[in-house]
């Protein structure tokens, strides 16, 4: 792994280039100038390492309970199956980090001397540590387990190499990632079925239901795979970044930062720690939760605790993107209307552009269902902060992407609130509002 401080590495990648031969090609990375580093850097720089490498044990889960590692390395690597090749890993919205690839093998790439169609590829780049949020585990050249980071639903890369393929955008949400795509290549669905006392078929089922950039963090806790319409009850994966003064997070306020950090952690990457959440132990709302015990989880060995705080530092110091070749004349007008008109302040304050304290919605407020809500603790709605939507325009808005387009929740709120907003206002508010 990298030093982010600067220890020089050598690195070694197994290409497997396209007549199927097998070369070795070394990089090594020079040894940065020394510069001042304050305590508070160094917090920043390790909850940088935890953001994107530590797997807070969470591999006992992915690669030792599912043994997704014998699906990813495939029959001819060790595993079961076809494999996992790097053009299927791309496809499924994996992301690859270009700066950790030697860059004779980037050349190679490039040249289309490597063969993205061989799991054996996939693997190389896991040795790495290039495929982000995702750590492989070897012996002797062979996947032995494999686990998840916060980067891999949390990071994306800018595409500056190719599709999938560039420098890392720590915070953004990755809205191609295909979560449930990537969990059913797993061999063993056992813990998943024997937790929601469904079938495989079922669980299978729920996993094709989400599609990319989504996720189901409460599925774990309630069983609810589905709403009463019948759609997948997934939500969008959130950003990382922004969350600077922002007093709750989720869709749904289920905590502060650092707690919701401690709950994915410990109960939807499924790594080893504790955790103590009273509210879980509710049979009645949490059913999958009070019966596995999620309430109050116990290890001997904490690998999460301990690294909450780096993390949430970590966090805080990722920069909000913003649009560019925003209309500024538009979004003078917009800003107006934002503050004026369309009552949008009165929910989404600046700085933050969420409310300041505890002021949570119900799903009458906002003219929807209940139906997320009532799947948290508060039975209400956070107002979702704002800034930095540019990142998240793929996969649509609101917490399950319900509105396609931010004209789409622009015309929600008009006809909800009885605004009475021109066309030209609804364009000016969007311009606004997107390059917040």
């Amino acid at each position: 792994m990298v030093g982010l401080l600067g220890a020089a590495c050598v690195v070694y990648l197994a290409v497997v280039l396209v007549d199927g031969t097998v070369s070795a090609v070394s990089s090594s990375s020079a040894t940065p100038s020394r510069v001042a580093v304050t305590p508070g850097s160094r917090l920043v720089a390790r909850g940088r390492q935890i953001f994107r490498f530590d797997t807070f044990g969470d591999e006992a889960f992915w690669g030792g309970a599912l043994q997704l590692n014998r699906a990813i390395a495939g029959s001819k690597n060790g595993g079961v199956g076809p494999g996992v090749s790097s053009k299927t890993a791309l496809a499924v919205g994996l992301k690859v980090d270009a700066t950790r690839i030697p860059k004779s093998v980037a050349a190679a790439i490039k040249a289309g001397k490597v063969n993205l169609n061989d799991p054996k590829v996939t693997l190389a780049l896991l040795k790495l540590n290039a495929v982000v949020g995702l750590r492989g585990f070897f012996h002797d050249s062979r996947l032995t387990s494999v686990g998840i980071t916060c980067a891999v639903c949390h990071s994306t890369v800018d595409n500056s190499f190719a599709p999938g393929i560039g420098r890392r955008r720590d915070g953004w949400p990755n809205r191609d990632l295909n979560v449930g795509a990537i969990t059913s290549l797993a061999p063993n669905k056992k813990p998943i079925t024997d937790l929601l006392k469904v079938d495989e078929a079922t669980v299978n089922k729920v996993l094709a239901s989400w599609g990319p950039g989504k996720f189901d963090a409460e599925l774990f806790l309630d069983g609810k795979g589905f709403r009463p319409d019948g759609k997948s009850a997934a939500t969008l994966i959130p950003a990382a970044f922004g969350l600077g003064g922002v007093n709750l997070h989720t869709y749904t306020g289920w905590g502060s930062v650092p707690y919701w950090n401690a709950f994915v952690a410990n109960l939807e990457m499924h790594g080893i720690g504790n955790f103590d959440d009273d509210r879980l132990a509710n049979a009645k709302q949490f059913p999958v939760a009070a019966r596995a015990g999620f309430a109050h989880v116990r290890h001997k060995v904490d690998l999460i605790t301990s690294k909450l705080a780096a993390l949430q530092v970590y966090q805080l110091s990722l920069p909000v993107p913003h649009a560019r070749n925003v209309n500024r004349a538009a979004a003078r007008r917009g800003r107006a209307i934002f503050d004026g008109q369309g009552r949008c302040a009165s929910c989404h304050m600046p700085p933050t552009f969420t409310d300041a304290g505890w002021n949570l919605h119900t799903g009458e407020e906002i003219c929807i269902d209940n139906f997320q809500s009532s799947r948290s603790p508060t039975f209400r709605y956070r107002t979702t902060p704002l800034r930095g939507l540019v990142a998240r325009l793929k996969g649509g808005f609101y917490h399950d992407g319900r509105f396609p387009t931010l004209r789409a929740v622009v015309d929600h709120y008009d006809s909800c609130l009885k605004l009475g907003l021109s066309s030209q206002q609804k364009s000016d508010l969007v311009e606004y509002i997107r390059g917040l």
